[in-house]
């Protein structure tokens, strides 16, 4: 057995076997995913109880959980990549928003409950199915607040259907096609039906994602003026996965939005959600303000 482990190719075999064997096993662990039992479980002994819905277009289902009073405004949160509704879940047991606002998490096309494992690489389309949601609650305002690559879908969103848009709040956003890393040499290899298939499924998504973003931000550059509702960027200069300069680059496109406001945290990272959350409970508390005031302008 020793002379056999000295052998090179015998041990490049069985490194390449224990690294497929650990793949698959994280495979199984890096879900991102909430089953019912575990979301019952985390707001249990609470006052609010969550709602899971599930929209259909076409051949696609889209999941989301919700909480809070249909009759107030509504606040869609957009995970990441990768992720689920249930990174944004202590949002949804905030007693302060829940005083003023419907709280609905969106898992994404392929991610969650959303087809798992299914990616939509396209943003056009990815805001064509989450539109069902928008639509039942489209009698109240609609903010939505998007996180990393749940940025550039938030914005595709309103640059589509802006009427069904009242405010946008963009954390850590990935929008500036022109700061996309170079990455294709890895990306492209695991792109392919050869490699992919290694990959944890929700780290598979993620890269058919990001693997042709750049693309689909170009593609998005001259719908920037479409925007018109109020918008926040909530930016940490210390951010390695997404340059700092994204919020310029919206400062610059968003040329006909109601007002931009620019939230640069100084050494803050990427991980806004879990390490500055009350940043984006503030943003949303603005925009749920100023909301109401030009609803009661517009009705003088």
């Amino acid at each position: 057995m020793r002379s056999l482990l000295k052998n090179k190719k015998v041990r490049l075999v069985l490194l390449t076997f224990f690294l497929i064997i650990s793949f698959q096993f994280m495979s199984g662990c890096l879900t991102f995913r909430m089953s019912t039992k575990e979301m019952n479980k985390y707001f249990e002994g609470k006052s609010m109880r969550p709602v899971a819905e599930d929209f259909s277009t076409g051949d696609r289902n889209i999941h989301c959980v919700h909480t809070g009073n249909p009759a107030n405004p509504t606040v869609v949160f957009f995970h990441g990549a990768p992720g689920s509704w249930s990174a944004f879940i202590d949002f949804l047991a905030d007693s302060t928003l829940l005083k003023e606002a419907l709280l609905v998490s969106v898992d994404r096309p392929g991610y969650g409950h959303s087809g798992f494992g299914r990616s939509e690489p396209s943003l056009e389309r990815q805001a064509e199915l989450v539109r069902p949601i928008l639509e039942k609650y489209s009698d109240t305002p609609n903010i939505l607040v998007g996180h990393s690559l749940g940025g550039p879908v938030i914005a595709r969103i309103a640059q589509d259907f802006p009427h069904l848009v009242d405010g946008l709040i963009m954390v850590a956003p990935s929008i500036d096609p022109k700061l996309e890393p170079d990455e294709d040499w890895f990306r492209m290899p695991l792109h392919t039906p050869f490699l992919n298939w290694i990959l944890p499924t929700s780290f598979r998504v993620t890269n058919e994602e990001i693997y042709p973003l750049e693309d689909e931000l170009n593609e998005m550059l001259p719908r920037w003026t479409y925007i018109t509702a109020p918008v926040t960027v909530i930016q940490g200069t210390n951010d390695k996965l997404v340059p700092p300069g994204n919020a310029d680059f919206a400062k610059e496109r968003l040329v006909n939005a109601a007002w931009v406001n620019i939230l640069l945290e100084e050494g803050m990272n990427h991980f806004v959600p879990w390490n500055r959350p009350e940043l984006i409970t503030n943003a949303i508390m603005m925009h749920l303000r100023t909301g109401l005031e030009m609803n009661a302008n517009n009705a003088r």
